[in-house]
């Protein structure tokens, strides 16, 4: 009996005006090659956030889409709902 455990990250999603990149990973606990249980965890990087310590796959996909219009739209954005307008 071996039991295993298998984490990927399995949707990489691209949403919104400001090009939120929420991308959820699976954990899977694995005996002998068959799943006993799995679990998912989803999280967002937002235009400007750092995304240094994601996978490359995620940093390839923030690189291309949180241009420098966007960062500062976005950034525009928060500014203007910190303000209540």
């Amino acid at each position: 009996m071996a039991l295993t455990k298998e984490v990927t990250q399995d949707k990489i999603e691209i949403v919104g005006e400001f090009k939120s990149v929420q991308v959820r990973t699976c954990t899977k606990v694995l005996e002998d090659g068959v799943e006993l249980s799995s679990g998912f965890h989803r999280h967002v990087v937002s235009a400007g956030d750092d995304y240094s310590n994601e996978s490359a796959e995620v940093q390839a996909i923030c690189a291309a889409v949180h241009t420098d219009a966007v960062v500062a739209a976005y950034a525009a954005h928060v500014a203007a709902s910190a303000l209540g307008e």
